[in-house]
């Protein structure tokens, strides 16, 4: 490493700041962080071990839920243990926009006649789904949903570095 190299951000370097962020300012940037993304990574845990899937969901507070075949491996993994861990993750430029979240929560599986499925639901973009596939509008489908309630959240963003604040914080309902 070359002494004299400038440092684009010179906040990242030096010692990690420890201070935390207040609750509110928390909650506002990991909510901020699940609304402007919509691709994760489901960690399950099966007969055959560990399990991480690429999984689209949608956001509504601190609940995340999508929709998936009721055979597959990450079903059969959340029917047997339900705990599952969540990744969601901004995309990566360099260290100083590093922004992710872990989230960790039990995977509860909706079926339509649920009596909370039709609250989450509200948020599903389903049309989205529809168009993909070309099917129609007029009627919106009925459908299993898997909702992953937030128990607590380890986010991470080194942009606080720069504000003096530590880039790990942990949220917990």
């Amino acid at each position: 490493m070359i002494d004299d190299a400038p440092l684009t951000n010179p906040w990242l370097a030096g010692p990690t700041p420890t201070r935390k962020l207040d609750r509110q300012r928390l909650e506002e940037r990991i909510l901020n962080l699940l609304s402007s993304q919509n691709m994760c990574v489901l960690a399950t845990a099966g007969p055959d071990g560990p399990l991480a899937t690429p999984v689209r969901y949608y956001p509504l507070d601190f609940t995340l839920m999508f929709t998936a075949a009721p055979r597959s491996p990450k079903m059969r993994n959340i029917a047997a243990d339900p705990r599952v861990s969540v990744g969601v993750f901004a995309p990566l430029v360099g260290l100083a926009s590093s922004r992710g979240a872990q989230v960790f929560g039990a995977a509860r599986v909706l079926d339509p006649d649920h009596p909370d499925h039709a609250h989450h639901w509200s948020a599903f973009r389903w049309q989205n789904e529809h168009v993909e596939r070309g099917r129609s509008l007029a009627e919106p489908p009925r459908e299993t949903l898997v909702v992953i309630e937030a128990e607590r959240i380890v986010y991470t963003e080194h942009w606080l570095r720069r504000e003096g604040y530590a880039p790990r914080q942990h949220w917990h309902r």
